[in-house]
């Protein structure tokens, strides 16, 4: 569905993207992460066709974006950050602007404006001015004008930034039904969003790309198997003593006290095998009662944070 080859951008002597490929196959949501000035917009921006490579090519339904740039971008809705909006139009004017403005039939035009404004849920607010909406209704208002053409491929930059909660999960809910019928490339800082939402995480830090993965697959790679989280009853401090006890403990560490008396602890461990069953053990011999054990959770933030810190493989 988008091909993306040694794609290159640069400004004089500074290198926004260097020279990164990728595949995204149909019916996939990929999330596009990266620090702030890492080069996903500019990212977004090439294989769009809103602005030229340097070098590359970016390949959109078999169609290279240089060479057919509109048979290319027909496929393509973008919603850019920042809700660009025609704010003395009502919803529904918005919405038909841009079928317009992309070309639909004029046969089926106004069918697909109704189709679209219910799909995104604007159906109530459709003939209120834009500049009178809330910022959830104006992002849903974007979207709609990025699939009004009825594009194959959807690539929206931050859809839910500046929203509360409930929007942010209604948002979040629409993607995913959009996901199930189009292609969707969605660039966040929001890394719980993009775990919750994308089948697939492309790390892009310093113009370079440094990871491609399922989200899951990224978590495993960087998760520490040796630790434990333990939450215990020890009023007697014994735990501090247990190290001597168990040779592949190589550190113990309180986290957190409670006001019910317990105590959190993380248990470094050597080597490869699970030792969570000896803990038991050993804790009931020296009367240490043990409230939770488990192992140490690894989230889509801590694979991001390593992978950038480290530089990552590709």
């Amino acid at each position: 569905m988008i091909e993306v080859k040694n794609l290159t951008k640069k400004y004089g002597d500074f290198t926004a993207v260097d020279n990164i490929s990728f595949t995204i196959q149909e019916g996939e949501i990929v999330g596009l992460l990266g620090p702030n000035g890492a080069g996903k917009s500019t990212t977004m921006n090439m294989i769009t066709g809103f602005i030229e490579q340097t070098e590359g090519e970016v390949i959109v339904d078999g169609y290279n974006m240089l060479k057919k740039p509109k048979k290319a971008k027909k496929e393509i809705g973008y919603m850019p950050e920042g809700v660009p909006l025609y704010t003395e139009l009502t919803v529904k004017e918005f919405v038909t602007y841009m079928a317009e403005i992309k070309k639909v039939d004029r046969k089926t035009r106004k069918e697909r404006v109704e189709k679209i404004i219910k799909q995104t849920g604007l159906e109530d607010v459709q003939k209120k001015l834009i500049k009178n909406l809330s910022r959830g209704y104006k992002q849903r208002v974007s979207m709609a004008g990025a699939l009004v053409g009825d594009p194959k491929i959807l690539i929206l930059d931050e859809p839910t930034v500046g929203l509360d909660p409930k929007q942010i999960t209604e948002i979040r809910n629409l993607i995913k039904e959009l996901g199930k019928t189009h292609t969707v490339i969605l660039s966040s800082h929001i890394l719980s969003e993009v775990s919750q939402i994308c089948n697939k995480v492309i790390i892009i830090n310093k113009g370079k790309m440094i990871a491609i993965d399922t989200p899951q697959k990224l978590e495993e790679r960087v998760q520490n198997k040796n630790c434990i989280y333990v939450t215990v009853e020890d009023p007697e401090n014994k735990l501090e003593n247990i190290k001597n006890k168990i040779k592949n403990i190589k550190n113990i560490t309180l986290l957190e006290e409670n006001e019910d008396n317990t105590k959190k602890y993380i248990i470094e461990t050597e080597g490869e095998d699970d030792i969570r069953k000896l803990i038991f053990s050993e804790f009931a011999k020296e009367n240490i009662t043990i409230f939770e054990m488990k192992k140490a959770d690894t989230t889509l933030e801590d694979a991001f944070m390593k992978l950038i810190e480290e530089g990552g493989e590709k």
